[in-house]
């Protein structure tokens, strides 16, 4: 059974299955903050680990896709772990600090991450540490985000520094969608109090998910996993190098890159009403994809996004496969213009 919440009108919608449509109690507030004020949605439960040795970027160099050497104090990376195949293992956010590297990426990818290090690490001068119940991670999204804050970071994806919040030391970071901050779990709560008197609104996971989905933010776990290559995803220009040394993975990755196409390409969607992730989307009689992930959006209507075959280019018109929806494929993020055609409603077996 495939269950999914999303955001429609400011409400928060449950969808079970294909079938089942549940609509709790309709609160406009949390996405009108995640969008266009200051929304905080404590994120605590993603997988943090933390590198520290004389060797520890060497190391990782050797094991993710991304140019580890060339990040430099103070800020950070996209990064992907990789099997032998260039299928991804992991999706991870690096961040240099001044003695360490503070990794952290989705709980469903936190094993084979952990796995990996703890496997290729032995004989390096590197050192694992485990970070995930250590640290708290509190979102705050939103064109406001930055007011919450006496000095924001740096303005360039994955900067950050040390701040004071209210007397505690954190890190915060610049994220596309606005602000993390990176402070000890047991500060987790005065953060987010302070957070709260500086002008942030508490959000649900049903707004942070609309707005991530707007943005066309892929997570492992929802849109990509262990069959998804970086190309596929879109991820070879912000988490691969083409430039460095060999890593696990590299061969098939640079092979696609340099000679070939990929079959499948994450894509934005344009659904004509709400459907539920799992539905099958159809170019004509043929499977291109199923849909990973839906939003219904206060400001575009609903919208998805999924790994779709390479024949379904931008523009496509798929029928999702036992409803009376259509999905139309977008290039970019997803806009008011692409979502005002009505398209036509044909039930698909």
């Amino acid at each position: 059974m495939v269950r999914q919440t999303f955001c429609q009108g400011g409400a928060e919608v449950i969808l079970v299955g294909m079938a089942g449509l549940t609509i709790s109690e309709p609160d406009g507030t949390h996405y009108a903050a995640a969008s266009a004020g200051a929304g905080l949605f404590d994120r605590s439960e993603r997988g943090k680990l933390a590198l520290s040795g004389p060797q520890a970027v060497e190391f990782l160099d050797s094991l993710l896709s991304q140019d580890i050497a060339a990040i430099p104090v103070g800020g950070g990376a996209d990064a992907t772990l990789l099997d032998h195949k260039g299928h991804m293992l992991a999706e991870v956010r690096v961040l240099r600090s001044e003695d360490e590297l503070l990794l952290d990426c989705e709980r469903a990818a936190l094993q084979a991450l952990f796995d990996a290090l703890s496997q290729f690490g032995v004989g390096w001068q590197a050192q694992l540490h485990k970070r995930t119940l250590e640290m708290g991670l509190l979102s705050v999204v939103g064109a406001q985000a930055d007011r919450c804050f006496a000095e924001p970071p740096p303005t360039a994806e994955h900067e950050h520094a040390v701040r004071s919040l209210d007397d505690i030391a954190v890190r915060l970071v610049r994220t596309r969608l606005g602000v993390d901050v990176l402070c000890p779990a047991e500060e987790t709560g005065h953060a987010r109090e302070a957070l709260l008197a500086a002008g942030a609104l508490a959000i649900d996971e049903a707004a942070f998910e609309c707005v991530r989905i707007e943005a066309g933010i892929p997570r492992y776990g929802v849109e990509l996993d262990a069959s998804t290559m970086p190309q596929e995803a879109g991820l070879h220009e912000r988490a691969v190098s083409f430039t460095k040394g060999c890593y696990i993975g590299q061969e098939t990755v640079a092979r696609l890159y340099w000679k070939g196409k990929p079959n499948r390409h994450l894509r934005r969607l344009v659904l004509s009403e709400p459907v539920a992730p799992g539905a099958s989307l159809l170019l004509g009689e043929r499977d291109v994809g199923r849909l990973a992930s839906s939003a219904v959006s206060p400001r575009l209507g609903p919208v998805g996004m999924a790994i779709i075959r390479r024949e379904a280019q931008p523009g496509a018109v798929l029928a999702v496969a036992g409803e009376c929806a259509t999905a139309t494929v977008v290039d970019g993020p997803a806009t008011a213009e692409a979502a005002s055609p009505e398209p036509s409603r044909v039930r698909r077996k």
